[in-house]
């Protein structure tokens, strides 16, 4: 197994800002013990992108919630900056598939009730939600409530949300995953661009390995039955962003190969975001 501690070439952290160690997780299912994650060990360094792949049932989505501190019962440590995670907390934040807006809320609302037990004042709350609408391009549509907007620009209002607490963890679950395949494109660029000034450190879940490698410094690849890493692999500065750059295309591919798709290409892309 590559070494889970190792940052890549592209990442700019060095700390380990978060660090995941020996984390096991069980349920409870139809009154049998299911093993969700095993023994997974993790150090993410300040100022990291990390994206995780695997197929369904490898506990992605879990070992987030478990990050963001939404389920304290499991096995292992949780550590941000050496303290263990109890509970959710301002430093961490997440943006879901969905983007979960409420709507009876204008946009700047929406963004605002992110704030509510951060102690600022009101002038410097309204100040927080402008910054964080034009950082994501949306300062025009303050006033403008969900049913309003596309699905990428409401997706877009989720990240400014989750940024405008200016959190050192953005977590993210399969964030453009219900978006058309354009829309998503021009959000990775979004929130390229968004991590990389903000330097916010990030959490990827995703089941688009393009996107993983397109977006990460490092891929975390998972497999299930229990859910566990099976490798990590770095990505290199030579690496280009292009995803056309031969390059880009073989880690691409190592990726899938790993996830025990044994065809290259556009077409084993799409096989595996059929499949997970």
């Amino acid at each position: 197994m590559s070494d889970p501690v190792a940052t890549s070439e592209r990442g700019r952290g060095q700390s380990h800002a978060l660090e995941i160690a020996d984390v096991s997780k069980r349920f409870r299912v139809a009154g049998r013990q299911v093993q969700a994650l095993s023994h997974v060990h993790l150090a993410v360094g300040e100022g990291e992108f990390v994206s995780i792949v695997g197929s369904s049932g490898c506990g992605k989505s879990t070992l987030l919630r478990l990050v963001l501190g939404l389920d304290t019962d499991y096995d292992g440590e949780i550590r941000v900056d050496g303290q263990r995670v109890e509970r959710p907390g301002l430093d961490r934040s997440i943006v879901f598939q969905e983007h979960r807006l409420l709507p009876w809320l204008n946009v700047e609302a929406n963004v605002a009730a992110a704030l509510r037990q951060s102690g600022l004042a009101a002038a410097e709350r309204g100040q927080l939600v402008r910054d964080h609408l034009n950082l994501v391009g949306l300062e025009q549509f303050a006033k403008a409530y969900p049913a309003q907007l596309s699905g990428g620009m409401a997706q877009r209002v989720a990240i400014a949300r989750a940024l405008v607490t200016k959190p050192r963890f953005l977590l993210l679950d399969e964030p453009f995953g219900a978006l058309d395949a354009l829309t998503r494109l021009r959000l990775q660029d979004e929130l390229q661009r968004i991590v990389r000034n903000e330097g916010t450190t990030a959490v990827l879940v995703t089941h688009d390995v393009d996107e993983a490698v397109y977006l990460g410094d490092r891929i975390v690849v998972m497999h299930p039955h229990p859910g566990r890493i099976a490798t990590i692999l770095p990505v290199t500065d030579a690496v280009s962003r292009d995803r056309s750059d031969p390059n880009f295309i073989g880690l691409r591919d190592e990726v899938l190969s790993r996830l025990g798709v044994s065809r290259t290409g556009d077409d084993a892309a799409a096989e595996v975001r059929r499949s997970v």
